[in-house]
């Protein structure tokens, strides 16, 4: 069964930078789409960003547009989120996703990986 690991996540001030990393179990994910959400206490989840594995333009929410970028390194097997210029609405679990590029709903999850910004 394919896994998707996250890590990189913690305790930042407001203002500063982090960056998340995601690992496939596989390398099976040449004709998929990687996507970020998060999801803050007594919130849904949400939407970040959302990548396809083989290249192309990111698709970034309003929220995070300019502040976040979504990178992958084919040779790594990874997927990267910068964060940068933080702020304590930032505060949530961040899920690394997956799913097909011609699907619409995303098939794998990471167990997530909080991020908390203070102010």
């Amino acid at each position: 069964q394919v896994q998707l690991i996250e890590s990189g996540g913690g305790l930042v001030q407001a203002g500063g930078s982090l960056r998340l990393s995601c690992v496939p179990s596989e390398r099976t994910f040449r004709y998929f789409t990687m996507g970020w959400f998060r999801q803050a206490p007594g919130k849904e989840r949400e939407f970040v960003v959302a990548i396809r594995w083989s290249g192309g333009s990111p698709s970034y929410s309003d929220s995070v547009q300019g502040r976040f970028t979504i990178s992958r390194d084919v040779a790594k097997n990874t997927v990267y989120l910068q964060m940068n210029s933080l702020k304590p609405e930032d505060t949530a679990v961040y899920y690394c996703a997956a799913r097909t590029n011609s699907g619409l709903e995303y098939n794998y999850w990471g167990p997530g990986t909080q991020v908390t910004v203070s102010s």
